[in-house]
């Protein structure tokens, strides 16, 4: 079943994006990843603790840019990732990724079913690193501004998702 929908939700560090996507978790079978999952694994063994700080995502950046120059592994990561959730029963999968360019690369691998979401927010803070930063510059699909009190923004999230899944 090659048409099951893919979103690859992106947004700034900070605007709920993980919160968004364990709501619709909730009601429909969801599968999230990420592709700087496999990242935080080898970062982990090297003595990372999980910091989300300007040191810990700054290394996480230059880790993944490193495997994707060498073989490519968040790509890899989440195609594997994409043929176990077709096999599946979930409804949706949530696939972060930051760069555009690696946006580019996911969606040519898994084809038309993948949509693209900006999750909006200020939340006053601005991350200094290539990743973080290349967030708005991709033409996305559709844009979610996380700025309602949470059972208002809940509510209309997961509106946007049963748009996008119909």
């Amino acid at each position: 079943m090659r048409n099951k929908p893919v979103i690859v939700i992106n947004g700034s560090g900070g605007v709920g994006k993980d919160t968004l996507c364990e709501w619709v978790k909730q009601r429909i079978p969801t599968r999230i990843v990420s592709s700087v999952d496999p990242i935080k694994r080898l970062a982990a063994e090297g003595g990372w603790r999980g910091e989300k700080d300007e040191r810990g995502r700054l290394l996480l950046v230059r880790l993944k840019q490193a495997f994707v120059e060498y073989n490519d592994l968040p790509l890899r990561y989440l195609t594997e990732e994409y043929q176990k959730y077709l096999k599946s029963e979930e409804r949706v999968m949530f696939v972060h990724i930051r760069e555009p360019k690696e946006i580019e690369k996911f969606r040519a691998a898994v084809g038309e079913n993948c949509k693209t979401l900006l999750v909006t927010r200020d939340t006053g803070v601005c991350w200094h690193n290539d990743s973080d930063g290349g967030v708005n510059e991709y033409d996305y699909d559709y844009t979610f501004p996380n700025d309602a009190p949470l059972p208002e923004a809940r509510e209309a999230f997961y509106t946007l998702i049963e748009k996008i899944l119909s």
